[in-house]
């Protein structure tokens, strides 16, 4: 009956050449145990994009699943009635902080987290879907990317996405690290996730080489310049 969230820097069938599913995505619904698991698209992020919606349904019906799309711009309460059932819950690229307005606005963040709570599913977010799971981010809603607050606040501290794949991503999070905005937390490349077991992380994954995880860490050391970023061992998938 174990909870398992995946927060991944980026990745997944929405950045492979051909909108395929990758090693990141098997390896989401390998989690379930399901023969054919439920898997439930939040594609809140990126405004129900339709391109997105249909990317999905293409990508995961091909990992023999029982894909839908949990729509908030539209009939949202019906979509929201079926979070309960779902095997996997994976959570869109996009803009964070209009997934968390639209979610306090429709309930879903208190539907996702009763279905957390209740144990036995796999809760994977990419980008913007892997930060909604801390309590602070990087997120480029404003414009230019910079610090923000918010979030589920499922997991401690704080998380950047595209570490490697957006040039401003890397020098705004650890300086908001450093100075204290964001509290510490990790960093995460393109295909690179971290993997939580009941709240505890389990191993950090990749989709392909040189993808990595970083602890971001504020630091007191003169040759720091405030702020401590450490490697993590990676498992590729």
């Amino acid at each position: 009956m174990a909870t398992h969230l995946v927060a991944a820097g980026g990745g997944g069938f929405s950045m492979s050449p051909e909108g395929q599913p990758t090693s990141l995505d098997r390896f989401l619904v390998e989690l379930t145990g399901k023969p054919s698991p439920l898997v439930c698209f939040a594609p809140t992020a990126s405004a129900d994009d339709p391109q997105y919606i249909n990317s999905f349904l293409l990508a995961y019906s091909a990992l023999h699943t029982r894909p839908m799309v949990l729509t908030v711009w539209g009939n949202s309460a019906q979509s929201v009635s079926r979070i309960p059932e779902a095997d996997l819950i994976l959570i869109g690229a996009g803009s964070t902080v209009n997934l968390m307005a639209l979610w306090q606005a429709h309930g879903v963040d208190v539907a996702v987290k009763e279905r957390i709570a209740r144990g036995d599913v796999v809760v994977g977010g990419i980008a913007a879907g892997g930060s909604c799971f801390y309590e602070g981010t990087v997120t480029d809603a404003f414009g230019e990317p910079k610090a923000w607050l918010g979030g589920l606040g499922l997991l401690p501290g704080s998380f950047c996405s595209h570490f490697d794949g957006e040039e401003l991503r890397a020098p705004v999070y650890t300086e908001a690290v450093a100075t204290g905005v964001l509290p510490g937390g990790f960093a995460a490349d393109d295909g690179a996730a971290i993997h939580y077991v009941d709240g505890q992380i389990a191993q950090y994954v990749a989709e392909r080489e040189g993808a990595g995880i970083y602890q971001v860490l504020p630091s007191s050391e003169p040759t720091a310049s405030g702020v401590l970023v450490e490697a993590a061992e990676m498992t590729l998938l």
